[in-house]
């Protein structure tokens, strides 16, 4: 059995569905961290059987909405010297800015490539939907 040490101050994600942590790695551009940066995958989990877990040691600001779209139900653990000071649950976004791109090609925001801001708002939770602001199509949001 590996066995990894605790962190003294950073984030850890926690509960992310199996196979799922290299994605939200490469997602929120762990690489680009100089410090410490674990990525543990398939640990044994009574809750969900199989697990993928990630520690961040070091302030890391997290782009929730990108966290939210790849992996809604996770939690997110503060550490400061050593002890949790800080868990919540992520959610789906209501709001989604600049991640996805609209499925329809003649939507105006695949032929205006300069609207800045492209916004899709949540239609429906259960199947992870998005509305395009334009053009009304519905897109998600899926693992590469």
């Amino acid at each position: 059995m590996i066995n990894v040490s605790k962190i003294k101050k950073g984030i850890v994600l926690d509960h992310i569905s199996s196979g799922a942590g290299f994605e939200i790695y490469k997602a929120l551009n762990l690489n680009e961290i100089e410090d410490t940066v674990v990525l543990m995958q398939n640990i044994s989990s009574s809750s969900m059987g199989k697990k993928d877990l990630i520690k961040i040691e070091t302030d890391f600001q997290i782009d929730f909405t990108v966290l939210g779209l790849i992996a809604p139900n996770i939690t997110v653990n503060y550490i400061e010297d050593g002890k949790r000071i800080k868990k919540f649950k992520n959610e789906l976004p209501d709001l989604v800015d600049g991640i996805l791109h609209c499925h329809n090609p003649r939507c105006i925001s695949n032929t205006e490539r300069h609207l800045a801001g492209h916004k899709f708002y949540l239609y429906n939770k259960e199947r992870k939907e998005y509305r395009c602001e334009y053009c009304d199509t519905v897109c998600t949001y899926g693992l590469k």
